[in-house]
């Protein structure tokens, strides 16, 4: 899952393997997508429907959107974090919140009898 915000916090590790933490995430680079639509709607989230939108003009140049999935190091923000994307052939839909807050992990205290209830393959 990739968050798509202009800054705020959120859950991930620094590299593969790394354990999990709150990140601080910054105010995204001016010309990215995020910084645009932040500038576009005073701060508030958005919703873009990519089929309503597909053909307009300003969504049909490569800019970077920055890229936070469960991986993410602020230190790399201007050299790895931001994907030159042209918005309408990359996503369906795209969801943009203009501040996000870290969530809070689950402590899980598994008995090693069976799968806890929260594992991704439990479903």
């Amino acid at each position: 899952m990739f968050k798509h915000s202009y800054k705020g916090s959120v859950v991930a590790g620094r590299e593969w393997g790394d354990s999990m933490r709150k990140i601080k995430v910054p105010e995204a680079v001016v010309g990215s997508w995020e910084h645009a639509f932040h500038l576009a709607g005073n701060g508030k989230n958005k919703l873009l429907l990519m089929n309503k939108v597909k053909d307009e003009k300003c969504l049909s140049s490569y800019i970077g959107h920055r890229a936070i999935g469960v991986v993410y190091n602020p230190e790399h923000e201007r050299f790895g974090n931001y994907v030159p994307t042209i918005l309408p052939k990359r996503y369906d839909v795209f969801i943009f919140i203009n501040e996000t807050s870290a969530l809070h992990h689950i402590h899980i205290q598994p008995n090693g009898n069976q799968i806890p209830e929260t594992y991704p393959f439990g479903m």
